[in-house]
């Protein structure tokens, strides 16, 4: 069974153990990514999306922010 490949929005580790938002996907080629935390100046991208491993789909974590309201 193969992993699930990172979407926009979902929270992710990649290859170097840094933890990240997906913020874009370019011409589903290039996956931008950013810290989870402080906003969108500090961000990076991949051309392996097979490096990124899911931690929380997007649909998952707004479900769990909601539900600590």
């Amino acid at each position: 069974m193969s992993r699930a490949r990172a979407e926009i929005g979902d929270l992710v580790q990649d290859g170097t153990g840094r933890q990240a938002i997906v913020t874009d996907i370019k011409q589903g080629r290039t996956w931008v990514l950013r810290r989870p935390s402080g906003g969108t100046a500090h961000q990076w991208e991949t051309h392996d999306p097979d490096s990124l491993h899911v931690l929380e789909t997007r649909t998952s974590r707004f479900a769990r922010q909601r539900d600590e309201q």
